[in-house]
């Protein structure tokens, strides 16, 4: 038996052009995909957020949240992650508190500061300032949510007597912190319950946290695979499964690429646009098999403390397709981290 780690699923919501179907059937199907993972035993259902792509991507994952919390009754719901610099802070923190009563306590939320330049322009934020309005909404949030009565006077919030009456019940919602440089490391040590990320960064934010003067053994990490999937026969998997997952790798190379200095993440880190063929060669889907997925999960906490491992439904791919994927890990996976 192997030490006790959480599996979930990322749901972007994203009707691409090439597969596109009528919204609200598509939404449904995503929706009744990640109440039947609750079924399964999966631990988490997580919708991320991007504006203005052409697929659709999930603008508002507030609202997908409040319709994943009406439909389950167990399973973690959060953003992943929510992009801080175009929320007003006290606009946050109540919509997240009453959507943690609305999930009877399963909300847990992870943001980061974005890393697309059209995103904030768009909403009329400031790009090249939204490391420091993401510090002030963080501690503004975080004392909301203490259920503090809050007066501030900041560079980017003038706040006088800001409250919330429906103050979570746990006195604060987890929140986790992305990002893939110093700062951003820096602020998930000083302002998050966790880091929402990369196993490669990792060190960084244990070594942020004790800077921190924080115990790093207490560390709480999330880490992404959003391009792992189990499957009994991988080949069959990969011819089935890659398209959709080649969308994904795309639209991200595009937009990681619009802003390269933004990402902290260097070129050799970054996602490319790629033919389907290339793609399947590329090594960036990885279909494994259960076994081999087992260790390589195992090799991974082996390596950091990971508390949760977030997989993702692929856009364009009608869930009902992706249940036994789903299925195989949970009956040939899961077990050994229970």
């Amino acid at each position: 038996m192997m030490t006790q780690l959480t599996f979930g699923y990322l749901y972007d919501f994203r009707n691409p052009l090439q597969w596109r179907r009528p919204w609200a059937e598509l939404y449904a199907e995503i929706i009744d995909f990640a109440a039947y993972t609750e079924t399964l035993g999966f631990d988490g259902a997580w919708v991320p957020e991007h504006h203005g792509a052409d697929d659709g991507y999930m603008p508002t994952p507030m609202i997908a949240l409040a319709a994943l919390a009406a439909r389950t009754k167990t399973i973690k719901l959060g953003s992943a992650i929510a992009l801080a610099p175009l929320y007003h802070p006290v606009r946050f923190a109540e919509e997240c508190a009453v959507l943690d009563h609305l999930s009877n306590g399963r909300l847990e939320m992870a943001i980061a500061i974005g890393y697309r330049r059209r995103e904030a322009e768009a909403y009329g934020v400031d790009f090249t300032k939204r490391g420091g309005r993401t510090d002030e909404f963080l501690e503004i949030v975080t004392r909301l949510w203490k259920g503090e009565t809050v007066t501030f006077a900041g560079r980017h919030f003038d706040l006088k007597d800001a409250s919330i009456v429906q103050a979570p019940t746990r006195g604060r919602i987890p929140l986790y912190v992305g990002g893939f440089n110093e700062k951003a490391i820096a602020r998930t040590a000083k302002y998050g319950d966790g880091y929402f990320g990369n196993l490669d960064i990792v060190d960084l934010y244990l070594e942020k946290l004790r800077a921190a003067g924080k115990d790093a053994s207490c560390a709480r990490i999330r880490i992404q695979g959003l391009f792992t999937v189990v499957a009994r026969d991988p080949a069959r998997a990969m011819d089935e499964l890659a398209p959709y997952f080649l969308h994904v790798n795309n639209t991200y190379g595009e937009w990681l690429n619009e802003d390269k200095a933004a990402t902290g993440i260097g070129d050799g880190g970054l996602l490319k646009p790629m033919s389907l063929d290339a793609f399947k060669a590329s090594g960036i889907l990885s279909i494994l098999t259960p076994d081999q997925a087992i260790a390589m999960l195992g090799s991974m906490l082996a390596k950091a403390p990971v508390e949760h491992f977030m997989m993702m439904l692929p856009p364009g791919l009608p869930p009902a397709r992706f249940r036994p994927y789903a299925e195989v890990f949970a009956n040939d996976v899961m077990p050994a981290f229970r």
